[in-house]
């Protein structure tokens, strides 16, 4: 006769040992998925927030991030702020106005005078920051898993946050949260510089037009973090301002009476 001991597990105490197993695994697994949830849900706010941003309440200013601090963007809200931000009537105003100053200095001939050159003009300038902004804001983040977006420094003497913006190009946030070599930005440039080549004149194409377009777009964004940087400043400065002779004014109406 077999012993007690030597029995084999009845085939409900097997269910009841699996099922056991699998309920004490269960919550790990939930809690790390209600975690990545409401990073996701986090980073949708941030971003609907962002989207609102601009600088004098024309300028768009959607990537940037205010106060130091914001949850990493999944693959889509990369590619949703880049859109945002090129199909901004803003964006498509300054290319607007480039090609106007093209034409009147006279930049490109090759692109010639007239309506067809000015639309020429219009469509490189557009096509610059579109290629920019999808591969270096977008395509590029996705893939080396790095945060597009600027984040303010805020604090500090002006010196050290001239400094920090303009590092920015070359240094920038990784999605996991440590400052890292902004591959994004700077392959970006020379990748759309190398774009350009497709549709600039004929005569400008080749290396040096890569390099000098990349070059160019790099200042530019060296010098527009000055603005991202500084101007929640300048806008809290002009507030105070306008709230002090709303103030005066007030004050001199009410000694008037």
């Amino acid at each position: 006769m077999a012993t007690a001991a030597s029995l084999p597990d009845s085939p409900s105490a097997t269910l009841m040992q699996s099922q056991n197993s699998s309920t004490s695994s269960e919550p790990q697994q939930t809690d790390a998925e209600r975690q990545a949830r409401d990073q996701q849900e986090e980073a949708a706010r941030e971003v609907k927030a962002e989207e609102k941003q601009r600088i004098g309440g024309v300028l768009p200013n959607f990537n940037v991030v205010l106060n130091g601090h914001a949850a990493p963007l999944s693959r889509s809200q990369k590619f949703d702020l880049a859109f945002h931000s090129i199909t901004d009537p803003a964006t498509i105003g300054l290319a607007v106005l480039a090609a106007g100053y093209g034409e009147y200095s006279d930049n490109h001939t090759g692109y010639g005078h007239g309506p067809a050159g000015y639309f020429k003009r219009f469509g490189a300038a557009y096509a610059d920051n579109a290629n920019g902004t999808l591969i270096g804001n977008a395509i590029l983040p996705s893939i080396l898993h790095q945060d597009p977006r600027y984040y303010r420094k805020g604090t500090g003497s002006i010196r050290s946050r001239m400094m920090y913006s303009a590092l920015t190009a070359f240094i920038c946030h990784g999605d996991n949260g440590h400052r890292q070599f902004n591959a994004s930005n700077v392959l970006g440039n020379f990748m759309a510089g190398g774009i350009s080549n497709a549709y600039y004149p004929s005569d400008e194409r080749g290396a040096g037009l890569t390099i000098e377009n990349a070059s160019i777009v790099t200042v530019e964004g060296m010098i527009g973090a000055q603005f991202l940087e500084f101007s929640p400043d300048l806008t809290a400065y002009f507030q105070r301002k306008r709230q002090a002779r709303r103030e005066r004014k007030a004050a001199a109406i009410a000694k008037a009476q």
